[in-house]
């Protein structure tokens, strides 16, 4: 069966324990403006960036070493017709070792092409994974959105796809 929802891997030579830790570490990585407990099962914490996004998540799996699982409870798009797009889907992390490398597998369920907001999603999300979570495991610093400001990866998107946003 081939599904369409949207998925990244890296690979790293941290131990899948580290790379576990590091994925919690979700301030580390996407955003420093995080609000919640984000290393707790049933833990549930708010994401935001200016006025383009933002999400409340529900962490809903944590197997150490092995699997992080997010629900998106609900979510906001300023630029997209309907607002709610990612509301109800799935954000897994797969962690796995494969020979001397662990791999990490981002796999956002129902983050579909047919969205509107999938191009968006999709350069913000390979760029999070495949550049700042990957620098957090391999350097320990990732390049997560600072506390009120753009931030170079929200940037680069922002500009890519010629989004605005009321706020500076």
């Amino acid at each position: 069966m081939t599904t369409t929802d949207f998925t990244t891997t890296i690979l790293v030579d941290q131990t899948p324990e580290a790379s576990f830790e590091a994925i919690n570490n979700v301030r580390g990585w996407w955003s420093e403006d995080i609000e919640g407990p984000t290393d707790q099962v049933n833990g549930i914490f708010d994401y935001h960036f200016k006025d383009l996004h933002r999400c409340k998540i529900k962490v809903v799996e944590l197997v150490p070493g092995k699997k992080v699982t997010w629900l998106v409870l609900d979510n906001y798009f300023n630029f997209t017709e309907d607002k709610t797009e990612w509301k109800g889907t799935t954000i897994n992390f797969d962690i796995s070792q494969k020979e001397d490398k662990t791999a990490i597998q981002l796999t956002h369920i129902g983050l579909v092409p047919e969205y509107e907001c999938y191009d968006i999603c999709k350069d913000a999300w390979t760029a999070f994974i495949r550049k700042s979570l990957y620098d957090l495991i391999t350097t320990g610093q990732g390049q997560p959105n600072p506390k009120e400001k753009k931030g170079r990866i929200n940037e680069e998107v922002m500009e890519k796809h010629k989004l605005q946003s009321d706020l500076n």
